[in-house]
């Protein structure tokens, strides 16, 4: 069967040997995991994933034409699932944490992301995710303050992962080749974090703060506390800064600040 990737759902089958063996390696697969795959597509990777002999392997393919077609494939070896993972992604809780692989469709890959971040005892369930994302998204990631690239995201799955960058994968190992690069990076999820009451609540501040994020955070500050020269002061916060200047301990800070006066 020729299957057309579809547009309409961010589609780029990743098919170059190479970087399919250089993603299987860091996933250290052995024959006591379990392991997740999102959007397989033709299964060129979960091939390579059933060469390690995995205990189980579980497939999210959103697309019911390539669930069939790998389903063909594989049949047995596989138990694929026929649903989007934005709707199913908490449905995966085993008594020992699993690896997750993915080459995440580009125009979800952050809601993809920040749904996982949202599962309490992230660490109980997940042991890594090995995600390929766009490069740009991948940078905004893993930086720190101070880069331009520094935002949200990088806060938000700093709080519960240690992240990695592995490689760059250029356009051309792609089918239909995307117009940017992407990048191959890992995810752990931290067994210790600060303990916040919602993840709502840091998604509230750094949104807050980087909606403004060329201007000084006095004005994001403000919105957020009626005190907030006091409330500065105390977590030694200097008014004059701009986010990207924050540290993500600091936005932690700031978040139990804000959510004990909230209770």
């Amino acid at each position: 069967m020729n299957l057309k990737p579809k547009k309409s759902l961010g589609q780029n089958f990743l098919y170059d040997n190479e970087i399919l063996s250089k993603i299987i390696d860091v996933g250290n697969i052995s024959n006591k995991d379990t392991i997740l795959e999102i959007g397989p597509g033709t299964g060129s990777l979960t091939e390579k994933i059933l060469q390690k002999k995995p205990k189980k392997l579980y497939v999210v393919e959103k697309d019911k034409d390539l669930a069939n077609e790998l389903y063909r494939k594989f049949s047995k070896k596989v138990e694929i699932i026929n649903e989007d993972i934005l709707e199913c992604y908490n449905q995966f809780y085993f008594n020992k944490p699993i690896k997750v692989f993915g080459n995440l469709p580009y125009n979800i890959s952050s809601k993809i992301l920040t749904s996982f971040i949202k599962i309490n005892d992230l660490n109980k369930f997940f042991e890594i995710f090995i995600f390929v994302f766009q490069k740009e998204l991948a940078e905004r990631i893993i930086a720190y303050e101070n880069l331009k690239e520094y935002g949200r995201l990088s806060v938000l799955v700093s709080w519960k992962m240690k992240t990695k960058k592995i490689l760059d994968i250029s356009p051309d190992k792609f089918f239909p080749k995307p117009k940017v690069w992407s990048s191959l990076i890992t995810l752990c999820p931290k067994n210790k974090i600060h303990n916040l009451k919602k993840t709502k609540n840091l998604e509230h501040i750094t949104n807050v703060f980087f909606n403004q994020r060329r201007k000084m955070i006095k004005k994001p500050m403000k919105l957020l506390f009626k005190n907030y020269e006091e409330v500065a002061k105390k977590l030694e916060i200097k008014l004059n800064l701009r986010p990207q200047n924050i540290s993500k301990d600091k936005f932690i800070e700031i978040c139990k600040y804000y959510e004990n006066l909230i209770q």
